[in-house]
């Protein structure tokens, strides 16, 4: 069956957001003990929906993963600079992996950013444990950028990708 990308609906959000915070609680990208406040966010799905775009895939009616879209000028852009849009919180839950969902929500971001009126670059931020995102972004397209590389926390260092459009 075909992956469908859409915006996400208010019921999907509980959902989505447990989604997400397990994909990196069981990652090991996160502590639970001392990275609560993020992994809040993480679960906060109407919070991002109203600031930014969540985007769901679904499979035979089952969401599998989400992502939020920050168009620019977004409270929810990390890095994005002026002519960039920028995707965040890519999650897939376990049991959807290896289906080309998150491939799918990726490219959806890139189609979304190409839509967009005066975006020249797609960014995003990555941990460098997420190798099969990193490999999702690489045959998409994407290119590493180093020089753009931060620590938005003591101990957490992000790499950053981008994709001219």
């Amino acid at each position: 069956m075909d992956i469908a990308i859409r915006r996400a609906t208010p019921e999907e959000y509980e959902q989505l957001g447990e989604i997400t915070a397990q994909a990196y609680l069981g990652d090991g990208l996160l502590d639970s003990g001392k990275d609560d406040d993020y992994i809040h966010l993480l679960r906060d799905v109407a919070r991002r929906a109203a600031a930014a775009e969540v985007l769901v895939a679904v499979q035979d009616g089952e969401p599998l993963g989400s992502v939020t879209f920050a168009p620019p000028g977004s409270a929810w852009a990390d890095i994005a600079r002026d002519g960039e849009a920028e995707f965040r919180m890519l999650a897939v839950a376990r049991e959807g992996r290896g289906r080309g969902a998150g491939e799918a929500l990726v490219r959806a971001c890139i189609e979304r950013a190409r839509a967009l009126d005066g975006v020249e670059r797609l960014v995003l931020s990555t941990q460098p444990s997420m190798r099969g995102a990193h490999r999702i972004y690489e045959r998409t397209g994407f290119t590493r950028t180093p020089e753009r590389d931060w620590k938005p926390i003591p101990g957490i260092s992000l790499l950053t990708y981008e994709l001219e459009l």
